[in-house]
This record gives structure tokens, C-alpha cells and sequence, in this order.
């Protein structure tokens, strides 16, 4: 059994055809689901790359592994995906991003070379890497934004592509006349990437991982790992084209909600990114790019798919498709992610298991509360692997897999740390109050504010859309505290003790004694006679 996580960047969860996008032609995505199971509820952990990612690479959450922003970076010794598959015997491979900062410091402290075997694997979040490509590589006052070279542009550069940095001039740009348009500017988005199709990032990526796949030996994990459709939104001909305004979904969003706002979400709607996306004529814009970038991860996922039932894999692999995050595209005002409305922290959750075991639920949708930390176990018991409760705070979704009806969460929970941001410092914040909870049940979604800040609260049931803020009014505070009682039950949660089991610490109750350890005892006829014969006879001579 071999597992295939395809990640993709900022995919929202409704921008699927099988998902009821009205528009996008999603037909190899669609097929991967009619083959396995959709999950409908299926919440990441942080609406930020990095920390959402740890998330999923570790099975904990942001609080328990640390990064909880970008560029934060993930301490020497966290267990991660690679760590508990290689212990179940599989090997653990990286096929393009993964947003993950070492912790140089503390691999230096510890006398860990970054060339060594363990020091690449703690440089690369746990994985053997094939090929590791953030897809990020705009060049910046500091360089580039990546320390690292991109082996994309490596490859662009092998391919006739002239420049320093092809991924920003020609990937990620258009010409206008005898200029670079470049992709940063979203009014250029209609226009198509100066680069062949075929050597555009998503091809470039689904090649690689076609190869890697050819030479390996398994059981294996590889983790392909896409940065698009993430910005800049610009895209090859021919997707630059195939959608346009009239494909545009009406926004999601009120004027009531600008009214007396949440001062976070207040903030969002007003930093230049909200501002931005606001704007008709850049969603007009953004959109149909965005769209474009998705039929062409859709056709890249159908050349995969062909590959592998060719060469009998699509036997023999666990295939999972997902996200990191969404994306707003100006729903609720804003644009990117950061905030937990269902555009940003909610994504696609296809999984396709071959085996028999599975027949039961091909072709069906789940509705159960999914965390993206539920991954690594389901991988880990798909591995053959024994459980690890005490490090993992996911579960495994086998169970739903084979149509069993386990019993499961009654909430999701979601972070999110904005002490980056220059809104921490506007809403005079110290870092460590900069912090943001969710917890959302099938009706009921929650906002915690450190800070002194008041709550958020959406009744999902009658208010899909999540346009009416309930916690405005005062109301509603029977809700209210049964959140914040869910929140004080997840906050007392056992998430550090990691290096002992409970069944490693059951099975040392009384093995002092045993070792003639013996308190607490007045007379040897107190203690069991085993326990106490080295103490009798005479004394030695």
C-alpha cells in the first residue's frame, strides 16, 4: 500500500464541479471522488500556510507544534509525517512545497549538520525530499524570498528561459508591448503567463512526481505538493481565457457586516488587501485567472490519474487531494485567507482508498467534522502502523472510509496568530494577545479573541453565508458559553507529554517497588514479602 497526499495551495473548498461550482470543469477531480469519499466538513487548523501545514505534517495543533505564522520555524525534535511512517516501515518523500522554516538554532545547539541524513530531514519537515519548491521567488529588497535556489528555475533555465529568475519574468508574468506585466499586479491576471503551457509550474511539478513514482520502492508516502492555485493569479494560455466575468459568483458579503465590526475582522476588511478585493473589477480580474489555474491543476491531475492506471498504481495507492487553506476572493470584503469564515478555513477532502475494505463508500460524501490533523493517523494506520494518541491529536478517518459509524467529534477547532500583522500593533496588542480560536460545530461557529476583544458567532443553519455576526447583539450567550466550555475542554487537553504513552505509563504504576524502591513503608510486615527478602537475614560479612 502506497500513499499519494496531493496538497494544493489555497483551493477553495467550493471550487470543485463535484463540490456545486456552477462554472469550473473539474472532471479528473470530480472522478478521483466518485471513486472514494468527499468530506464536506473538513477544516485545517490555521488559515495560514505555515502553520497550517505543520499542522498536517505533525497531526497537532498550531499551539502544540509552535508555528503559528510564516517563517516560524518548526523545533528540532517534533515528531512529523515522515517520523511515524518510516517507524511503520514506509518511506516518506516531498514532491514540491512545504512552507516549513528549520529551527537552525536549535539543530546547531544540538550538533546537527544540515547535509547529514537526520539534518535534512529536520530541514525539510520530515521528509526526504525529491524536490522541495516553496514556488515563491519574487526578489525582494533582502533577496529572494526563499533562502534556498528554486530547482524550478533551474529547470527554466535549462529550458532556454533567460534571466536570473524566470519564475518571476516569465511564469508568473505577461508582455505588454515590449514590458514585463507582471503577475503582482492583479490588473494583469487576464492576461496569459509569457511561458509555454507545458513548462508552467503545475506541469513542471506533475512530471516530477511522475518520476519519482517510476523509480520508487515502496511502501512509500510522497507528498506532492502544489503551490498553485495560489497569487500571482496569472496563468498559460489557453486557461487565461476560458473563463471570464460572466463566471464570476456574485460576492459574499453585506453591508451590515462593515456595522459595528468584530475589530479584527474590522482590521481585515480594511488593510489593503480587503480594500483590494472589494473592488468589482478586481474580482472581475482575479476570478477567472484563479479559475484558469484550477482547470489546468484538474487536467494535471487527469495525466497523473491516466499514468497511474497505466502502470497499475492506481491498484495499489491511497490517493488523498486536499488544500492548505481557502481563499476569500472578496467574499465578507476580504481577500486571501486569516480569518475563519468557511472560504478560508474549509477545503476539498477527497480520499480514495483502493482496497476492498472500501468498496462500501466509493462515490459517497461525509459529513462528520474533519480536521486536516486527522490525516497522519489515517496514513499511519493505513501504514500498518500502531497508534500514537499521546503525539497525535488527529483521528483516524479508516472508519469512515469502510462506512463504519465510529463515534466522533462534536466540534472543530481552528488557530490563528496575527502578532505579525501590523494590525496587532493597531489594536495596541502585546504578541501574545494577538491570538484568534475557532470552534465550530454542524451549526454553530465560534470566535474567540484574546486581548479583552469580544467574540464572533454565526448560526450556520440559518445564516449559510455567515454574514450575521450574533455576538453583536449580546445574545445568544447560552451558545456562547457552551463554546467557550468546548474551548476550556480542548485548552486542558494532554498535548505535551509526548515522549510516554498511557499505556507505557499504566504499565509503570508500582514498578518502583518492584525494583526494592520501597516509601512510605514503617515495618518490612507493611510490604509484600517479595518486595522486602533483600532487607532480611543477617547482615552481610
Amino acid at each position: 500500500m502506497n500513499i499519494l497526499y496531493i496538497m494544493f495551495d489555497q483551493l477553495r473548498f467550493d471550487y470543485l464541479r463535484c463540490a456545486g461550482h456552477p462554472h469550473l470543469h473539474t472532471p479528473h477531480m470530480d472522478a478521483l471522488a466518485a471513486k472514494g469519499v468527499r468530506f464536506t466538513r473538513a477544516y485545517v487548523q490555521s488559515p495560514t500556510c505555515g502553520s497550517s501545514r505543520m499542522s498536517s505534517y505533525t497531526g497537532r495543533y498550531p499551539s502544540s507544534h509552535g508555528v503559528q505564522f510564516n517563517s516560524y520555524p518548526l523545533r528540532v525534535g517534533e515528531w512529523t509525517m515522515g517520523d511515524h511512517l518510516r517507524k511503520a516501515g514506509m518511506g516518506c518523500h516531498l514532491i514540491g512545497k512545504t512552507h516549513m522554516v528549520a529551527d537552525a538554532e536549535g539543530m546547531r545547539r544540538l550538533g546537527l549538520a544540515p547535509d547529514s541524513v537526520i539534518g535534512v530531514r529536520q530541514s525539510e519537515c520530515g521528509f526526504d525530499p525529491w524536490v522541495r519548491d516553496d514556488g515563491l521567488w519574487a526578489e525582494g529588497p533582502d533577496g529572494f524570498y526563499d533562502n534556498k535556489r528554486s530547482p524550478y528555475n533551474e529547470y527554466l533555465k535549462g529550458k532556454g528561459y533567460p534571466g536570473d529568475n524566470p519564475w518571476s519574468d516569465f511564469a508568473n508574468a505577461a508582455v505588454q508591448g515590449q514590458d514585463i506585466a507582471s503577475g503582482w499586479f492583479m490588473v494583469n491576471a487576464d492576461r496569459p503567463a509569457n511561458i509555454a503551457e507545458e513548462d508552467s509550474e503545475t506541469p513542471w511539478l506533475t512530471t516530477q512526481a511522475m518520476e519519482f513514482i517510476a523509480q520508487a520502492e515502496g511502501p512509500w508516502c510522497a507528498h506532492l505538493s502544489y503551490i498553485k492555485p495560489h497569487w500571482p493569479y496569472i496563468v498559460p494560455a489557453p486557461y487565461h481565457d476560458m473563463y471570464g466575468p460572466e463566471h464570476v459568483l456574485p460576492a459574499v458579503r453585506s453591508e451590515a457586516e462593515r456595522e459595528d465590526a468584530h475589530p479584527v475582522f474590522d482590521g481585515m476588511m480594511n488593510n489593503q488587501i480587503g480594500k483590494t478585493f472589494s473592488r468589482d473589477e478586481v474580482r472581475e480580474k482575479v476570478i477567472p485567472a484563479y479559475m484558469g489555474l484550477i482547470k489546468q491543476a484538474d487536467d494535471q491531475m487527469g495525466r497523473l490519474f491516466a499514468w497511474l492506471e497505466e502502470t497499475g498504481r492506481m491498484q495499489d495507492t491511497m490517493i488523498v487531494l486536499t488544500s492548505d487553506h481557502g481563499d476569500y476572493l472578496g467574499d465578507h470584503w476580504l481577500g486571501e485567507k486569516n480569518l475563519f469564515h468557511e472560504p478560508s478555513i474549509k477545503v476539498p477532502l477527497i480520499i480514495y482508498d483502493p482496497r476492498a475494505e472500501a468498496d462500501a463508500t466509493r462515490g459517497t460524501t461525509c459529513d462528520e467534522l474533519v480536521e486536516a490533523i486527522d490525516l497522519l493517523p489515517t496514513f499511519l494506520e493505513a501504514a500498518g502502523g500502531e497508534p500514537a494518541p499521546h503525539i497525535l491529536e488527529g483521528r483516524s478517518l479508516m472508519p469512515l472510509l469502510r462506512g463504519e459509524t465510529p463515534k466522533w467529534r462534536d466540534y472543530a477547532i481552528a488557530e490563528f496568530d496575527y502578532s505579525t500583522m501590523p494590525l496587532c500593533e493597531k489594536l495596541g496588542l502585546e504578541p501574545k494577545d494577538a491570538r484568534l480560536f475557532m470552534v465550530a460545530d454542524k451549526r454553530w461557529k465560534f470566535m474567540h479573541a484574546e486581548g479583552g476583544l469580544r467574540p464572533m458567532l454565526f448560526d450556520m443553519e440559518n445564516d449559510p453565508d455567515e454574514l450575521a455576526d450574533l455576538a453583536k447583539g449580546g445574545g445568544h450567550q447560552e451558545i456562547i458559553d457552551l463554546m467557550y466550555s468546548r474551548l476550556l475542554e480542548w485548552g486542558l487537553r494532554m498535548s505535551q507529554r509526548i515522549t510516554l504513552s498511557d499505556a507505557q505509563i499504566t504499565a509503570r504504576r508500582g514498578t518502583s517497588g518492584r525494583k526494592g524502591i520501597l516509601l512510605g513503608v514503617y515495618e518490612a510486615d507493611e510490604a509484600a514479602p517479595e518486595l522486602t527478602a533483600k532487607y532480611r537475614g543477617p547482615v552481610p560479612r
